[in-house]
């Protein structure tokens, strides 16, 4: 029977249960009348219904394209058990879309149902087939490729969505089981799944007033004891950190406890409780609720096979992996770009083809401009580690030259640092051409690899131990890689090697990560992105939903 549940609940009354159960009885029966007229009664009728669906899907050329394969035959709108299982496991889904942080308004179930109760004639049902029909290509693009647009959000986020056609959801939904079907759409990436689940676990949290009051922000050392030490205790108790016990002193237990909290939040694990750490306890758990629905939104932008073999840069966690066969074989730290207008890192996927040897740094010219040129303004002979060329590729005397002349926009100049081990690239450097002229290199400043917020480069990403990255590159391709890698160094020489197995690298931000054999991790939103992000969703009604029907849109 095709029939809509009714939203109230009489139970405690047993009349005006039954009055509700006519009334329900008699709108499917007025419903089943007219579905029944579809393919019963005349021609004209039946025409009538098609004309109205032609009519009203004649500006959305992939509904029309599907509609016409299909004679106008209704993909929702019948008394067939195929029919009524596609409408059960259309609104269970979209009825259920917060589960995935999705705004259920933004699908109105209950308005498409109040549509159908009401519906009484055959341009009734054929209104009632197409909206349903244009809700489930919203339902269906939103939860496996992402509500938002990626570059819309920010011009540093350039995410090639791996959109469907329209047609093909309709075409391939019309042949499948309908709760399979649906069931298939978000992301089956392991990740999402385990997000999925802390999302879930979160929302619990959130309902329940969180971890407890804040903590002050007294630095809290092993050894210490006192009402501070209690309330750290209760804390990481409380997150999951540590067993229950009523111990008041900061003892060894308590230490790994935070050392734990401390790793899994990007900081220093020294085990000592201070600023940072406690800054990072008192992060309300609505917060990393948000961040948990931006990071299944994120995955949902790079719904797509990654690569049996890929690089994973995330920008938040400064760190690089390559991951085979979803193993991490290989991770390092990183550094990526300042947290300025022209120096963030973007967010985007290419592929990986040479590594570079001995590299020659050409310096950007927009580095060579703002940051070299009044330095050459007030000592030509200064920066003597690089060399300038002319037009012609010939080194330029600068002795020759008043640098005074020049601005911004007139500086005639090639700016090159030639291999060496002080080069700004280090010894190697690993290319994937892309627009934003982003790569991976070494680095001769080595300190800063020590600190918990890296973000210190013009834009690319410097890897802590790139060796060892390129060895795990090589070995596909090299019997004897580290040998392989360090002939070619200690040429001196500029050498380029080819990767004869392409690697996918995909530079990804995400501030709430779940690893495989561990707690859920969160990050700093370095850029600012994610909290765009969030804004963006809330502005959708994608609010924070508990079990108890709590909401928090800010």
């Amino acid at each position: 029977m095709f029939s809509f549940s009714s939203q109230r609940h009489n139970a405690g009354n047993p009349v005006m249960t039954l009055l509700d159960h006519r009334k329900r009885m008699l709108l499917s029966f007025c419903v089943i009348l007219s579905l029944l007229s579809i393919g019963t009664s005349t021609n004209a009728l039946s025409l009538t219904f098609k004309q109205t669906v032609a009519e009203l899907v004649v500006s959305n050329k992939k509904l029309a394209k599907f509609y016409e394969s299909t004679g106008y035959a209704p993909l929702w709108i019948g008394t067939s058990n195929l029919h009524r299982n596609r409408r059960s496991a259309f609104f269970k889904a979209i009825s259920s879309a917060d589960t995935h942080g999705l705004p259920v308004l933004r699908y109105n179930p209950k308005e498409l149902k109040k549509q159908a109760r009401t519906a009484r004639t055959q341009k009734d049902l054929a209104a009632i087939e197409v909206s349903m029909s244009q809700t489930f290509l919203t339902y269906a693009a939103d939860i496996q490729t992402g509500l938002l647009i990626p570059k819309k959000i920010s011009k540093d986020i350039q995410r090639k969505v791996p959109y469907r056609d329209h047609f093909s959801y309709l075409k391939n939904f019309a042949k499948s089981n309908p709760a399979a079907f649906l069931k298939a759409l978000p992301p089956q990436h392991p990740e999402y799944a385990r997000l999925l689940r802390e999302k879930l676990r979160f929302e619990r949290i959130v309902a329940r007033a969180s971890w407890g009051t804040a903590l002050d922000l007294t630095q809290l050392r092993p050894g210490d004891t006192g009402k501070q030490v209690v309330k750290l205790r209760n804390r990481l108790i409380a997150m999951g950190y540590l067993k229950r016990n009523l111990r008041r002193k900061y003892d060894s237990k308590l230490q790994a406890a935070v050392t734990a909290f401390q790793k899994d939040h990007g900081l220093n694990a020294d085990g000592v409780a201070g600023p940072a750490t406690l800054s990072e306890l008192n992060t309300p758990a609505k917060r990393r609720l948000q961040s948990i629905i931006v990071a299944m939104e994120r995955i949902r932008w790079n719904n797509k096979d990654l690569g049996e073999r890929h690089v994973l840069v995330n920008l938040t966690d400064f760190t690089a992996k390559i991951i085979q066969n979803d193993e991490v074989t290989f991770r390092t730290r990183s550094v990526v770009g300042a947290n300025m207008e022209s120096r963030r890192t973007p967010e985007f996927s290419d592929i990986m083809e040479l590594m570079v040897i001995n590299p020659t740094w050409h310096v950007p010219r927009s580095i060579a401009v703002t940051e070299y040129l009044p330095v050459l303004q007030e000592d030509p002979l200064a920066l003597d580690h690089l060399i300038l060329y002319d037009d012609f590729g010939l080194p330029v005397n600068r002795a020759m030259h008043d640098f005074n002349m020049f601005d911004e926009q007139t500086f005639p100049f090639d700016v090159k640092q030639l291999p060496s081990p002080g080069n700004a690239l280090g010894l190697v450097k690993f290319l994937f051409p892309n627009p934003y002229n982003i790569y991976l290199h070494d680095t001769p400043e080595k300190s800063l690899f020590s600190k918990d917020r890296r973000t210190f480069s013009h834009g690319c990403v410097r890897l802590q131990q790139p060796f060892e990255f390129a060895y795990n590159l090589l070995k596909t391709q090299e019997e004897w890689p580290e040998e392989f890698f360090n002939a070619q160094l200690t040429t001196g020489m500029e050498i380029s090697v080819n990767l004869e197995e392409p690697v996918p690298v995909h530079l990804i931000y995400r501030t709430a990560t779940v690893p495989t054999d561990g707690r859920i991790n969160f990050r700093s939103d370095i850029y600012g992105r994610d909290q765009l992000i969030w804004q963006a969703l809330s502005s959708h009604e994608a609010a924070l939903q508990t079990a108890r029907g709590w909401t928090e849109t800010q």
